[in-house]
């Protein structure tokens, strides 16, 4: 029987926005203000909690995969010894111009591959991001429920809820996650 997910988006959702630039190693990766209360709300409710990022830094050459790699090894240690650990993450790390790439937000790629590697149920879902792109990602895969975290970046695409930051995710999640 399938599952239900909650899909994060990574810069400005899980860590501190980098602003304009990328996290380009640990010591510049900041948690966001609740968001592993979020996450530990997530698996108390049955949950699956899959990050889905761009992280483009890589395609750039500013850093390696490896680089990508630590940085996700230690954000997972750290959420492990909370319980609120990923399930899965998927980065797309192309080039926003690179024309093969089919990965990229919002294209929904991430989100069904995740759904077909783990029978998630997309119906069932929710998203949480802070840019078109990822609710647009949200919506493209059929996740009914999308999340935006009020960002800098202009806002065309309306979610089904918004916040300012993420000090409300936790309660807003505990109004709509229905326990499983």
């Amino acid at each position: 029987m399938s599952r239900p997910a909650v899909f994060f988006d990574r810069d400005g959702v899980v860590n501190l926005s980098p602003g304009a630039g990328y996290v380009l190693r640990w010591p510049d990766f900041h948690f966001s203000p609740g968001i592993v209360e979020a996450l530990q709300l997530c698996h108390a409710r049955g949950y699956v909690t899959v990050l889905a990022t761009s992280q483009q830094g890589v395609g750039r050459k500013l850093m390696s995969q490896a680089d990508l790699d630590e940085i996700h090894a230690r954000m997972q240690a750290h959420l492990q010894s909370h319980g609120a650990a990923f399930a899965a993450i998927y980065a797309c790390t192309c080039l926003s111009t690179d024309p093969g790439c089919t990965c990229r937000k919002p294209s929904a790629e991430m989100l069904l591959r995740a759904a077909a590697e783990h029978d998630l149920n997309l119906n069932q879902s929710l998203l949480v991001g802070d840019a078109d792109r990822d609710i647009e990602m949200g919506i493209n895969a059929g996740v009914p429920v999308t999340i935006r975290i009020e960002s800098e970046n202009a806002h065309h695409v309306k979610a089904t809820h918004t916040l300012p930051d993420t000090t409300g995710l936790a309660a807003l999640l505990e109004r709509v996650l229905p326990a499983r």
